[in-house]
């Protein structure tokens, strides 16, 4: 099978090239510029999404997408239209890789959205399920949720929507980067009262769940949920030192005041530390996922990633 991977340079677009590549299939690269391009992938530049792409070289004998690409939710936002900002690529941009898709011939389409179409939080033992009501409450979520709209509703495609929580792995970025880096340095953190639970995904397992996507003839028209670990905040935090080879003191701040102080992370990253938010991937499940990296080999792999740099 031909695979076009959009963002095959990001986090999870590399962990998805190498698994279709381990599998035997052939990937053609979308990339901003060719010299981001995965080894062994054939490359497709295409510049930037926010502007006129001419998808049609992409698509030339292909088989399949897997659309990775994405203009992705930061802490702090600079467009002065947010809303805008995230509709150019992740809602226009998506639509004309559709299109172009559907005029190739090329049906299977699997579209990585985002938990954040659901919301920003869950209740104690009421975890997000495939089939509850949207409800965004940012301008990402609230694009991923239009591009889902308009690719389920486009005739000659067969789209599958995934939607991760926070994604973890070697290569992650932001605030699990950040969250891992103190892990490793081995000094105490204000965690020790937070039993909220969070929903996670290993990089790995999601590229196992975009792979069988790409296949599968249930998953077609499905928006499904993806999650391989349920930790509390405090869990995640120790398991990151024992993949770091560090010892672990976790203080028992009360969550009022590190939601009032913002310590280390920033005040946006404590309030979704403090907060709990589960989802149930019963959708995927139910298609035969199962996944195959442990949360512990995924986090020993970050560990040693960042060991690296």
């Amino acid at each position: 099978m031909k695979v076009l991977v959009t963002g095959a340079a990001g986090f999870v677009g590399r962990a998805v090239v190498a698994r279709l590549m381990g599998a035997g299939h052939s990937v053609m690269a979308a990339v901003r510029n060719a010299d981001d391009a995965p080894a062994g992938t054939i490359a497709c530049p295409i510049g930037d999404l926010a502007g006129p792409v001419d998808w049609r070289p992409a698509l030339a004998g292909v088989d399949a997408v897997a659309h990775l690409a994405a203009r992705v939710h930061v802490m702090r936002e600079g467009a002065a239209d947010p809303d805008a900002a995230f509709a150019a690529v992740n809602v226009a941009a998506t639509r004309g890789l559709a299109e172009a898709a559907v005029a190739a011939g090329v049906r299977r389409f699997v579209f990585l959205s985002s938990v954040k179409v659901m919301g920003e939080r869950t209740t104690v033992g009421r975890p997000f399920r495939d089939d509850d009501r949207p409800a965004p409450e940012d301008a990402y979520g609230r694009s991923k949720l239009a591009a889902e709209d308009l690719l389920l509703a486009m005739p000659g495609l067969e789209p599958l929507i995934l939607r991760p929580p926070l994604v973890y792995g070697p290569g992650v970025r932001a605030n699990l980067r950040a969250l891992a880096r103190l892990a490793r340095s081995g000094l105490p953190l204000p965690f020790g009262r937070l039993a909220n639970r969070r929903s996670l995904v290993g990089v790995s397992n999601l590229a196992q769940a975009i792979e069988l996507g790409l296949t599968h003839p249930g998953a077609v028209g499905r928006r499904l949920l993806v999650a391989d670990w349920h930790p509390t905040t405090a869990e995640l935090a120790a398991a990151l030192a024992r993949a770091a080879h560090r010892p672990m003191r976790l203080l028992p701040v009360p969550v009022s005041l590190l939601r009032g102080a913002g310590l280390l992370l920033g005040r946006g990253a404590v309030a979704r530390l403090t907060q709990p938010l589960e989802v149930a991937p019963d959708g995927l499940a139910g298609l035969g996922w199962r996944p195959a990296v442990p949360p512990a080999d995924e986090l020993a792999a970050l560990m040693a990633a960042l060991a690296r740099e």
